[in-house]
């Protein structure tokens, strides 16, 4: 059965956040030391170039460890895909003044939406939901508000649970 209600958020976001309330915090939730995980082999050119434009800010702020490597790789990989099927749509629309490659025919004839159009949108999608898990949208980015280097922390009385 799956629980009910919104998914819980980590710790730090909370923290950064300013949600966080004694009674309300896991005592036992695992905290990972902050650093900068190495991009996988397996990332295509544009996915290493958004990784390389992200890690550092993300550790930087510290929402980033190396036990988000996986979910960070997907978020990079999706921008990849997103990025791939956009550039064959723009070649296929410098071909294509009529519908700009959105919409090709059939083999019988029918017009039919191009179906790089659904791989861009499905990658965009993919990666936007990624993008929210770190705070990397403007809504999501709303709700953290990361400290200022050598700012005092009000809530390091959390430090020790």
């Amino acid at each position: 059965m799956a629980p009910r209600g919104p998914k819980p958020k980590p710790t730090r976001l909370k923290l950064l956040q300013n949600t966080a309330r004694k009674h309300r915090l896991e005592s036992r939730e695992p905290a990972p030391e902050t650093a900068c995980p190495t991009a996988p082999d397996h990332l295509c050119s544009a996915a290493l170039e958004e990784w390389g434009r992200v890690v550092d800010e993300m550790a930087r702020l510290g929402i980033m460890s190396r036990l988000d490597r996986s979910v960070l790789a997907a978020y990079c990989q999706a921008y990849g895909r997103w990025v791939a099927a956009e550039t064959a749509l723009a070649r296929m629309a410098e071909r294509d003044a009529v519908t700009a490659g959105l919409v090709i025919r059939t083999k019988a004839g029918n017009a039919i939406q191009n179906p790089l159009v659904g791989a861009a949108n499905k990658a965009m999608a993919d990666m936007v939901r990624y993008a929210a898990e770190f705070g990397m949208t403007p809504s999501a980015r709303t709700r953290v508000s990361a400290l200022e280097e050598g700012e005092d922390n009000p809530f390091a009385i959390f430090d020790d649970w």
